[in-house]
């Protein structure tokens, strides 16, 4: 990047890999691209080495479930005017019975990989995800092989996740007990568990059954809103300057 080059990055990243990256967002003073899978390790592996980018610093990956993603569960228009009524419609994670659970719709794409990138010589951060391509078997592209510290973060984002990291060297629970049933940060996952672990006194020994001493409840909402606080000062400063 020359001194006179006013390109965002956004823009330099899509000059530079075209249709290699499926799509760039830039928003909020950030930069996030979505890579296929088939594309993923290319992207990364040039995004490191190229000195137009040069993201010799991998900081986290994580992983994401959009099942459901969007949904309000909150009545806003249909309500008295003594306020607004709250998760009426009794479809957030964990409220639903699970035979009515939320699936994804055909060619969703649920599950995704999240890597957050930092550039310390050019100063610059970048999101890039990648969605797995079968909610069955969600399975992506490890990075171990361009930045290894991404193992353990792998690690945990199959543990929480159940995301497969296809060419991770040693792929395995990392947060959870021994012989823990399912991925707990899915968001169909039962938010009190599937089992209990208690110590029996006749048994002398630690005993795993049911969960049946913990009631479901919810307390937060998901509603995806933009943030308005700042709205009326952009809105004034645009008027000063006229």
């Amino acid at each position: 990047m020359t001194a006179t080059d006013t390109s965002t990055l956004g823009q330099r990243i899509g000059a530079h890999f075209g249709e290699r990256v499926a799509s760039i967002v830039e928003a909020h003073g950030e930069t996030t691209i979505e890579v296929l899978p088939e594309n993923w390790l290319a992207v990364a592996q040039l995004l490191r080495d190229t000195e137009e980018f040069h993201f010799e610093q991998l900081v986290d990956v994580s992983g994401v479930d959009y099942l459901s993603y969007g949904q309000v569960e909150w009545d806003t228009t249909d309500v008295s005017a003594q306020g607004f009524s709250r998760g009426v419609e009794g479809e957030g994670a964990g409220r639903f019975d699970w035979a009515d659970r939320p699936h994804a719709q055909a060619g969703h794409r649920r599950y995704a990989a999240v890597a957050h990138l930092l550039s310390i010589r050019h100063n610059r951060r970048l999101r890039m995800r990648c969605r797995a391509q079968d909610d069955a078997l969600p399975v992506v592209p490890s990075l171990t092989g361009i930045w290894p510290g991404a193992n353990w973060f792998e690690r945990e984002a199959f543990d929480l996740f159940g995301i497969v990291f296809e060419g991770h060297p040693d792929l395995r629970r990392i947060l959870t007990d021994y012989g823990f049933v399912g991925h707990p940060f899915r968001k169909d996952f039962p938010l009190i568990g599937n089992v209990e672990v208690r110590y029996d006194e006749a048994q002398q020994r630690v005993i795993y059954e049911p969960v049946t001493s913990v009631e479901p409840r919810v307390l937060v909402p998901r509603v995806i809103r933009d943030d308005s606080r700042y709205d009326q000062s952009r809105a004034e400063s645009a008027i000063d300057k006229k």
